[in-house]
């Protein structure tokens, strides 16, 4: 494996600096999930089929040992979660060891509620959560995800929560209207069928996020709806 941490393109480019995919797969089943077919996986062997890729935590040593990287946000992860449900983990923290001893930063988002490697971040990185208004991962609510959010800012670190992809519009400004974390980024349902009035709710959680004196970002999909005349 050569070079697993990447410049994100596209939509992805929206995220960070750089990033990294640490599994083969994810056992969360989000019926949204887009990383099968960018993978160009079947769906039921991404889910199933979980693993740390093969030599990752050597060929991020050497990439980053190379010294090309320095200073950077490494985001973890698109095609997988950094805490899968269930599994061991113990690849993610020598991971993210890695990348702080290179004096790298580390951005994190998850579904799960897993707050273990806290100790290893600090107030340059920052620890994220999914919240799409209904969402439930395994043990992990999204209540129980809200509540690693906090304890990760009671630990100094920045906090922000991806509200992406919003499936349940009025959940989702209820928890904008609640929030405390240091950023937060909203983007719509693509590719499945969704009756949510996308201009409206994208007003109104824009409106919401200036109200509360948020740093925000309306992700450009839904930009555009918002836009639309």
């Amino acid at each position: 494996m050569n070079n697993p941490i990447y410049v994100p393109k596209g939509r992805a480019g929206e995220y960070g600096d750089y990033a990294l995919n640490i599994y083969t797969g994810c056992p969360h089943r989000c019926w949204y999930c887009f990383a099968p077919s960018v993978l160009r996986k079947d769906k039921e062997l991404f889910h199933a089929d979980v693993r740390p890729r093969d030599g990752i935590v050597e060929a991020v040593k050497k990439q980053l040992d190379g010294g090309a990287i320095k200073y950077k946000l490494i985001h973890l992860c698109f095609t997988c979660d950094p805490y899968p449900c269930g599994y061991d983990t113990t690849v993610t923290r020598k991971i993210i060891k890695l990348i702080k001893a290179s004096g790298n930063h580390v951005q994190t988002l998850t579904k799960n509620d897993e707050t273990r490697d806290l100790d290893l971040l600090d107030g340059n990185d920052w620890y994220g959560v999914t919240l799409t208004g209904m969402d439930k991962v395994g043990s992990s609510s999204e209540v129980d995800r809200v509540t690693a959010y906090l304890a990760a800012h009671r630990h100094g670190i920045n906090t922000w929560v991806s509200f992406e992809p919003v499936v349940d519009a009025l959940t989702v400004l209820e928890y904008l209207r609640y929030t405390s974390a240091d950023k937060v980024k909203i983007g719509k349902l693509n590719y499945h069928p969704s009756d949510i009035d996308w201009k409206e709710f994208g007003k109104q959680a824009e409106r919401i996020c200036k109200d509360r004196g948020f740093n925000y970002y309306i992700k450009e999909d839904l930009r555009r709806e918002m836009e639309r005349q």
